[in-house]
C-alpha cells in the first residue's frame, strides 16, 4: 500500500482542483493513519472470511411503497404553470456552470 503523506494529499486535492489548509491537510492525514490502524487489527482476525459483508446496517422491507400504477400524462401548460422563468415551453434554470 503506497504511504500517505502531506504531499500525496496535495498532490490528490491539486488533481481534483481543490485545496485545503495546512490544518484540514494535517486533520485528513490522521484520519488515515488511523484508517490504516483499524486495517491491520482486522487483517490479525483469521475468522474475517467467515463473515458475510454487511451491506445495509437495517433490515428493509419494501411492503412501505405503493404501487406504481401509470397515470394519464400532464398537458405541458399544466406542468409550466407554477415555473417562474419559462423560454419556448421550457423551464429556464440558472446558470450552474461558470
Amino acid at each position: 500500500m503506497k504511504e500517505v503523506t502531506i504531499e500525496s494529499l496535495k498532490d490528490c486535492a491539486n488533481r481534483l482542483l481543490f485545496d485545503m489548509s495546512e490544518n484540514e491537510y494535517q486533520t485528513l492525514l490522521n484520519e488515515f493513519k488511523t484508517i490504516k490502524e483499524q486495517m491491520k487489527i482486522i487483517a490479525e482476525d483469521k475468522t474475517i472470511d467467515s463473515y458475510s459483508p454487511m451491506v445495509f446496517p437495517f433490515e428493509v422491507s419494501a411492503d412501505k411503497l405503493r404501487e406504481d400504477i401509470p397515470d394519464s400524462p400532464r398537458s405541458r401548460e399544466e406542468m409550466l404553470k407554477n415555473a417562474k422563468n419559462k423560454v419556448a415551453g421550457q423551464i429556464k434554470l440558472p446558470k450552474v456552470v461558470s
